[in-house]
Protein backbone atom coordinates (compact mmCIF):
# COMPACT_ATOMS: atom_id res chain seq x y z
CA UNK A 1 0.00 0.00 0.00
CA UNK A 2 1.15 3.49 -0.82
CA UNK A 3 2.16 5.54 1.73
CA UNK A 4 -1.01 8.55 2.61
CA UNK A 5 -0.29 12.07 1.77
CA UNK A 6 -0.87 12.72 5.36
CA UNK A 7 0.79 9.18 6.94
CA UNK A 8 2.61 11.08 9.49
CA UNK A 9 0.18 12.58 11.23
CA UNK A 10 -1.80 12.10 14.12
CA UNK A 11 -5.16 13.35 15.03
CA UNK A 12 -7.02 12.65 18.29
CA UNK A 13 -11.16 12.76 17.44
CA UNK A 14 -13.12 14.32 20.63
CA UNK A 15 -16.05 14.99 17.98
CA UNK A 16 -19.44 13.09 17.66
CA UNK A 17 -22.21 13.28 14.88
CA UNK A 18 -21.46 14.75 11.63
CA UNK A 19 -19.41 17.83 10.81
CA UNK A 20 -16.21 17.13 13.41
CA UNK A 21 -16.65 13.23 12.52
CA UNK A 22 -16.34 13.41 8.33
CA UNK A 23 -13.47 16.16 8.82
CA UNK A 24 -11.62 13.44 10.68
CA UNK A 25 -12.43 10.82 8.08
CA UNK A 26 -11.23 13.06 5.10
CA UNK A 27 -7.98 13.58 7.41
CA UNK A 28 -7.75 9.49 7.98
CA UNK A 29 -8.46 8.69 4.59
CA UNK A 30 -5.56 10.88 3.61
CA UNK A 31 -3.47 8.49 5.82
CA UNK A 32 -3.75 10.05 8.98
CA UNK A 33 -3.75 7.99 12.29
CA UNK A 34 -7.01 8.69 13.92
CA UNK A 35 -7.97 8.21 17.67
CA UNK A 36 -12.14 8.92 18.16
CA UNK A 37 -12.68 8.92 21.89
CA UNK A 38 -15.92 8.25 22.94
CA UNK A 39 -17.93 7.95 25.97
CA UNK A 40 -18.45 4.48 27.40
CA UNK A 41 -21.76 2.65 27.04
CA UNK A 42 -23.15 4.36 24.21
CA UNK A 43 -20.42 6.33 21.97
CA UNK A 44 -21.04 8.90 19.26
CA UNK A 45 -24.44 9.86 19.23
CA UNK A 46 -24.96 8.40 15.75
CA UNK A 47 -24.42 4.57 17.13
CA UNK A 48 -28.08 4.66 17.86
CA UNK A 49 -29.39 6.67 14.99
CA UNK A 50 -31.06 4.45 13.05
CA UNK A 51 -32.91 2.74 10.95
CA UNK A 52 -31.23 1.92 8.41
CA UNK A 53 -28.54 -0.69 9.85
CA UNK A 54 -26.73 -3.33 7.73
CA UNK A 55 -26.83 -6.86 7.93
CA UNK A 56 -25.09 -6.64 11.27
CA UNK A 57 -27.25 -4.46 13.03
CA UNK A 58 -25.15 -0.94 13.05
CA UNK A 59 -26.25 1.90 12.10
CA UNK A 60 -25.21 2.89 8.91
CA UNK A 61 -25.36 6.42 9.48
CA UNK A 62 -22.08 5.83 11.96
CA UNK A 63 -20.32 4.38 9.23
CA UNK A 64 -21.15 7.37 6.86
CA UNK A 65 -17.95 9.38 8.62
CA UNK A 66 -15.88 7.00 10.45
CA UNK A 67 -13.67 5.12 8.79
CA UNK A 68 -9.55 4.83 8.71
CA UNK A 69 -10.30 5.36 12.76
CA UNK A 70 -9.46 3.53 15.71
CA UNK A 71 -12.03 4.30 18.98
CA UNK A 72 -10.84 4.84 22.72
CA UNK A 73 -13.67 4.84 25.53
CA UNK A 74 -12.77 7.35 27.85
CA UNK A 75 -15.00 8.68 30.63
CA UNK A 76 -14.11 12.70 30.59
CA UNK A 77 -16.08 13.58 34.31
CA UNK A 78 -13.28 10.80 35.31
CA UNK A 79 -9.72 11.71 36.48
CA UNK A 80 -7.93 9.29 35.16
CA UNK A 81 -9.71 9.28 31.72
CA UNK A 82 -9.32 13.29 31.53
CA UNK A 83 -5.36 12.19 32.29
CA UNK A 84 -5.38 9.79 29.94
CA UNK A 85 -6.92 12.20 27.19
CA UNK A 86 -4.05 14.71 28.50
CA UNK A 87 -1.61 12.05 27.27
CA UNK A 88 -3.43 11.37 24.10
CA UNK A 89 -3.20 15.24 23.52
CA UNK A 90 0.45 15.52 23.94
CA UNK A 91 1.93 13.12 21.39
CA UNK A 92 -1.41 15.17 18.99
CA UNK A 93 -0.40 16.70 15.86
CA UNK A 94 -4.41 17.81 14.94
CA UNK A 95 -7.47 18.22 17.64
CA UNK A 96 -10.91 18.02 16.69
CA UNK A 97 -13.75 18.70 18.90
CA UNK A 98 -17.26 20.11 18.68
CA UNK A 99 -18.42 20.52 22.61
CA UNK A 100 -20.39 23.73 23.30
CA UNK A 101 -17.76 26.69 23.89
CA UNK A 102 -16.38 26.28 27.40
CA UNK A 103 -16.95 22.36 28.37
CA UNK A 104 -13.35 21.24 27.21
CA UNK A 105 -11.44 24.13 29.26
CA UNK A 106 -13.97 22.95 32.17
CA UNK A 107 -12.31 19.25 31.58
CA UNK A 108 -9.01 20.41 31.46
CA UNK A 109 -8.75 20.01 27.59
CA UNK A 110 -9.14 23.43 26.11
CA UNK A 111 -6.61 24.79 23.72
CA UNK A 112 -4.68 27.30 25.78
CA UNK A 113 -4.23 24.19 28.39
CA UNK A 114 -2.92 21.75 25.52
CA UNK A 115 -0.61 23.99 24.15
CA UNK A 116 1.25 24.74 27.11
CA UNK A 117 2.00 21.42 26.64
CA UNK A 118 2.25 20.98 23.41
CA UNK A 119 2.95 24.25 20.95
CA UNK A 120 2.56 22.29 17.52
CA UNK A 121 -0.88 21.39 18.19
CA UNK A 122 -3.46 22.64 16.00
CA UNK A 123 -6.54 22.48 17.98
CA UNK A 124 -9.91 23.09 15.76
CA UNK A 125 -13.55 23.56 17.52
CA UNK A 126 -16.99 23.63 15.34
CA UNK A 127 -19.47 25.04 17.25
CA UNK A 128 -23.10 25.80 15.76
CA UNK A 129 -22.95 29.68 16.04
CA UNK A 130 -18.97 30.93 17.48
CA UNK A 131 -17.67 31.31 20.69
CA UNK A 132 -19.52 34.57 21.64
CA UNK A 133 -22.74 35.58 21.97
CA UNK A 134 -24.18 32.49 19.95
CA UNK A 135 -22.22 30.04 22.58
CA UNK A 136 -25.23 28.51 24.19
CA UNK A 137 -27.25 28.16 21.31
CA UNK A 138 -27.24 24.70 20.25
CA UNK A 139 -25.87 23.87 16.83
CA UNK A 140 -28.25 21.38 15.12
CA UNK A 141 -28.29 21.09 10.87
CA UNK A 142 -31.94 21.38 10.53
CA UNK A 143 -31.75 24.68 13.01
CA UNK A 144 -29.06 26.25 11.21
CA UNK A 145 -30.75 25.33 7.91
CA UNK A 146 -33.79 27.32 9.41
CA UNK A 147 -32.24 30.36 10.77
CA UNK A 148 -29.64 30.78 8.24
CA UNK A 149 -31.66 31.52 5.51
CA UNK A 150 -31.44 28.23 3.47
CA UNK A 151 -34.65 26.84 4.14
CA UNK A 152 -36.04 30.28 2.96
CA UNK A 153 -34.84 29.31 -0.45
CA UNK A 154 -35.41 25.92 -0.99
CA UNK A 155 -39.17 24.67 -1.49
CA UNK A 156 -41.63 25.77 -4.27
CA UNK A 157 -42.95 29.25 -4.72
CA UNK A 158 -45.85 29.01 -3.01
CA UNK A 159 -44.89 25.67 -0.37
CA UNK A 160 -43.33 25.80 2.58
CA UNK A 161 -40.16 26.40 3.30
CA UNK A 162 -38.11 22.67 3.17
CA UNK A 163 -34.68 21.42 4.42
CA UNK A 164 -32.22 19.77 1.91
CA UNK A 165 -32.47 16.21 2.09
CA UNK A 166 -29.00 15.67 3.95
CA UNK A 167 -27.64 17.52 6.78
CA UNK A 168 -25.31 19.62 4.35
CA UNK A 169 -24.87 22.44 6.64
CA UNK A 170 -22.69 19.82 8.91
CA UNK A 171 -20.76 18.71 5.27
CA UNK A 172 -20.15 22.20 4.14
CA UNK A 173 -18.61 23.18 7.87
CA UNK A 174 -16.71 19.75 8.02
CA UNK A 175 -14.61 20.17 4.88
CA UNK A 176 -14.05 23.86 5.69
CA UNK A 177 -12.75 22.80 9.15
CA UNK A 178 -10.62 20.22 7.29
CA UNK A 179 -8.82 23.21 4.89
CA UNK A 180 -8.84 24.78 8.10
CA UNK A 181 -6.40 22.30 9.86
CA UNK A 182 -4.81 21.69 6.63
CA UNK A 183 -3.56 25.55 6.45
CA UNK A 184 -2.09 25.32 10.09
CA UNK A 185 -0.46 22.51 9.69
CA UNK A 186 1.11 24.24 6.50
CA UNK A 187 2.23 27.15 8.43
CA UNK A 188 3.46 24.88 11.19
CA UNK A 189 6.07 23.34 9.06
CA UNK A 190 7.43 27.02 8.78
CA UNK A 191 6.90 28.22 12.67
CA UNK A 192 6.83 24.81 14.23
CA UNK A 193 3.70 26.50 16.38
CA UNK A 194 -0.18 25.28 16.06
CA UNK A 195 -2.80 27.31 16.54
CA UNK A 196 -6.83 27.46 16.80
CA UNK A 197 -8.98 26.43 13.87
CA UNK A 198 -12.79 27.64 14.66
CA UNK A 199 -15.71 27.18 12.54
CA UNK A 200 -19.04 27.62 13.20
CA UNK A 201 -22.39 25.96 11.27
CA UNK A 202 -23.74 29.58 10.90
CA UNK A 203 -20.86 31.09 9.30
CA UNK A 204 -19.86 27.93 6.64
CA UNK A 205 -23.79 28.32 6.06
CA UNK A 206 -23.62 31.71 5.21
CA UNK A 207 -19.97 31.64 3.10
CA UNK A 208 -22.09 28.28 1.21
CA UNK A 209 -25.13 30.56 0.20
CA UNK A 210 -22.10 32.54 -2.59
CA UNK A 211 -24.18 33.85 -5.52
CA UNK A 212 -26.96 34.06 -3.07
CA UNK A 213 -25.52 35.38 -0.54
CA UNK A 214 -23.82 37.90 -2.56
CA UNK A 215 -27.38 39.26 -4.21
CA UNK A 216 -28.03 40.53 -0.77
CA UNK A 217 -24.66 41.62 0.82
CA UNK A 218 -23.57 43.38 -2.87
CA UNK A 219 -27.37 43.48 -4.17
CA UNK A 220 -29.89 44.31 -1.69
CA UNK A 221 -31.82 41.35 -3.10
CA UNK A 222 -33.10 38.74 -0.80
CA UNK A 223 -33.53 35.39 -2.40
CA UNK A 224 -36.90 33.57 -2.45
CA UNK A 225 -37.89 30.41 -2.85
CA UNK A 226 -38.18 29.07 -7.01
CA UNK A 227 -38.54 25.38 -6.91
CA UNK A 228 -36.03 23.97 -8.70
CA UNK A 229 -35.63 27.09 -11.16
CA UNK A 230 -32.33 29.31 -11.06
CA UNK A 231 -32.56 32.84 -10.42
CA UNK A 232 -30.09 34.13 -12.78
CA UNK A 233 -30.27 31.27 -15.72
CA UNK A 234 -32.81 29.85 -18.10
CA UNK A 235 -33.60 27.22 -18.72
CA UNK A 236 -31.89 25.81 -15.61
CA UNK A 237 -34.50 22.97 -13.45
CA UNK A 238 -36.85 19.98 -14.48
CA UNK A 239 -39.13 20.51 -17.49
CA UNK A 240 -41.50 17.35 -17.66
CA UNK A 241 -41.03 15.02 -19.73
CA UNK A 242 -43.76 12.22 -21.66
CA UNK A 243 -42.91 10.32 -18.78
CA UNK A 244 -41.07 11.66 -16.31
CA UNK A 245 -38.84 15.13 -15.36
CA UNK A 246 -36.34 15.59 -17.52
CA UNK A 247 -33.41 18.74 -15.65
CA UNK A 248 -31.86 21.02 -18.43
CA UNK A 249 -28.88 23.22 -17.01
CA UNK A 250 -28.61 25.28 -20.14
CA UNK A 251 -25.32 27.97 -19.20
CA UNK A 252 -25.16 29.36 -22.57
CA UNK A 253 -26.73 30.20 -25.66
CA UNK A 254 -25.09 27.91 -27.74
CA UNK A 255 -26.16 25.00 -25.78
CA UNK A 256 -29.37 27.00 -25.73
CA UNK A 257 -29.70 26.60 -29.43
CA UNK A 258 -28.54 23.36 -29.38
CA UNK A 259 -31.60 22.73 -27.37
CA UNK A 260 -33.86 24.03 -30.14
CA UNK A 261 -32.32 22.07 -32.42
CA UNK A 262 -32.81 18.51 -30.91
CA UNK A 263 -36.84 19.62 -29.70
CA UNK A 264 -37.31 20.92 -33.32
CA UNK A 265 -37.71 24.22 -32.49
CA UNK A 266 -34.89 26.42 -34.03
CA UNK A 267 -36.99 29.30 -34.04
CA UNK A 268 -36.97 29.66 -30.46
CA UNK A 269 -32.85 30.80 -30.61
CA UNK A 270 -33.48 33.42 -32.56
CA UNK A 271 -36.83 34.73 -30.68
CA UNK A 272 -36.10 37.98 -28.99
CA UNK A 273 -37.81 36.99 -26.12
CA UNK A 274 -35.27 34.24 -25.69
CA UNK A 275 -31.87 35.20 -27.49
CA UNK A 276 -30.03 35.71 -24.87
CA UNK A 277 -29.84 34.73 -21.18
CA UNK A 278 -31.16 37.87 -19.34
CA UNK A 279 -34.24 37.49 -22.00
CA UNK A 280 -34.61 33.98 -20.92
CA UNK A 281 -34.35 35.00 -17.75
CA UNK A 282 -37.48 37.66 -17.98
CA UNK A 283 -39.70 35.11 -19.63
CA UNK A 284 -38.73 31.63 -18.53
CA UNK A 285 -42.46 31.10 -17.80
CA UNK A 286 -43.13 31.25 -21.24
CA UNK A 287 -40.44 29.57 -22.29
CA UNK A 288 -40.78 27.08 -20.23
CA UNK A 289 -44.14 26.69 -21.73
CA UNK A 290 -42.89 26.09 -25.10
CA UNK A 291 -40.37 23.35 -24.23
CA UNK A 292 -42.74 21.65 -22.51
CA UNK A 293 -45.01 21.61 -24.83
CA UNK A 294 -41.97 19.84 -27.23
CA UNK A 295 -40.84 17.59 -24.73
CA UNK A 296 -44.15 15.56 -24.44
CA UNK A 297 -43.28 13.75 -27.42
CA UNK A 298 -40.67 11.30 -25.98
CA UNK A 299 -39.65 9.33 -23.22
CA UNK A 300 -36.93 11.61 -20.97
CA UNK A 301 -34.22 8.53 -21.66
CA UNK A 302 -35.48 9.30 -25.40
CA UNK A 303 -34.35 13.44 -24.85
CA UNK A 304 -31.43 12.88 -22.39
CA UNK A 305 -29.73 10.51 -25.31
CA UNK A 306 -30.06 13.18 -27.91
CA UNK A 307 -29.55 16.56 -26.15
CA UNK A 308 -26.23 14.63 -24.62
CA UNK A 309 -25.25 14.03 -27.89
CA UNK A 310 -25.47 17.43 -28.97
CA UNK A 311 -23.76 18.84 -26.06
CA UNK A 312 -26.66 19.76 -24.07
CA UNK A 313 -26.16 19.61 -19.91
CA UNK A 314 -29.33 17.11 -20.00
CA UNK A 315 -30.62 14.61 -17.13
CA UNK A 316 -33.16 12.19 -15.45
CA UNK A 317 -34.12 12.71 -11.79
CA UNK A 318 -31.67 9.40 -10.21
CA UNK A 319 -32.65 8.16 -7.22
CA UNK A 320 -29.79 7.31 -4.62
CA UNK A 321 -29.29 3.41 -6.34
CA UNK A 322 -29.49 5.32 -10.04
CA UNK A 323 -26.83 7.94 -8.87
CA UNK A 324 -24.47 5.20 -7.71
CA UNK A 325 -25.29 3.07 -10.96
CA UNK A 326 -24.46 6.00 -12.92
CA UNK A 327 -21.57 6.62 -11.21
CA UNK A 328 -20.41 3.02 -11.62
CA UNK A 329 -21.29 2.95 -15.45
CA UNK A 330 -18.56 5.89 -15.57
CA UNK A 331 -16.10 4.38 -14.31
CA UNK A 332 -16.34 5.94 -11.19
CA UNK A 333 -15.72 3.12 -8.60
CA UNK A 334 -18.47 4.77 -6.07
CA UNK A 335 -18.43 2.23 -3.45
CA UNK A 336 -15.29 0.75 -1.70
CA UNK A 337 -15.66 -2.82 0.87
CA UNK A 338 -13.45 -2.38 3.65
CA UNK A 339 -13.10 -5.97 5.62
CA UNK A 340 -14.44 -6.38 8.94
CA UNK A 341 -13.14 -9.88 11.45
CA UNK A 342 -15.39 -12.46 11.07
CA UNK A 343 -18.34 -9.87 9.51
CA UNK A 344 -19.35 -8.67 5.77
CA UNK A 345 -16.92 -5.93 4.77
CA UNK A 346 -18.36 -2.73 4.98
CA UNK A 347 -19.90 -0.89 1.38
CA UNK A 348 -19.25 2.46 1.87
CA UNK A 349 -18.45 5.65 -0.21
CA UNK A 350 -15.67 6.12 -2.15
CA UNK A 351 -13.90 9.42 -0.81
CA UNK A 352 -13.68 12.09 -4.18
CA UNK A 353 -10.26 12.50 -4.12
CA UNK A 354 -7.79 11.09 -6.32
CA UNK A 355 -4.51 12.02 -5.96
CA UNK A 356 -1.99 10.45 -8.45
CA UNK A 357 1.24 9.55 -5.85
CA UNK A 358 -0.61 9.10 -2.18
CA UNK A 359 -4.00 7.47 -2.87
CA UNK A 360 -6.89 7.80 -0.54
CA UNK A 361 -7.08 4.48 1.76
CA UNK A 362 -9.28 2.91 3.60
CA UNK A 363 -7.25 0.79 5.82
CA UNK A 364 -10.33 0.37 8.25
CA UNK A 365 -14.15 -0.47 8.74
CA UNK A 366 -15.86 1.92 11.10
CA UNK A 367 -14.74 0.91 14.48
CA UNK A 368 -17.02 -1.32 17.02
CA UNK A 369 -17.39 0.79 20.50
CA UNK A 370 -14.72 -0.99 22.62
CA UNK A 371 -16.07 -2.74 25.66
CA UNK A 372 -13.13 -1.67 27.94
CA UNK A 373 -11.67 1.44 28.86
CA UNK A 374 -9.15 3.42 26.17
Amino acid sequence: MAPGALDDLQVLDFSRVLAGPLATMVLGDLGATVVKVERPGRGDDTRAWGPPYDADGDATYFQAVNRNKRSVVLDLQERADRRRARELAAGADVLVENFRPGVMDRLGLGYEQLRATNAGLVYCSITGFGAGRGATLPGYDLLVQAVGGLMSITGEPDGEPQKVGVALVDVIAGLFATVGIMAALRRRERTGHGQRVEVDLLSALLAALVNQGSAYTAGGVVARRMGNAHPSIAPYELLAAQDAELVLAVGNDRQFAALCAVVGAPALAEDQRFATNAQRVEHRGELRALLEERLQARPVDDWVNALVEAGVPAGRVNDIAGAFALAESLGLEPVVEIGRDGRAPARLTRNPIRLSETPTTYRAAPPSLPSGEG
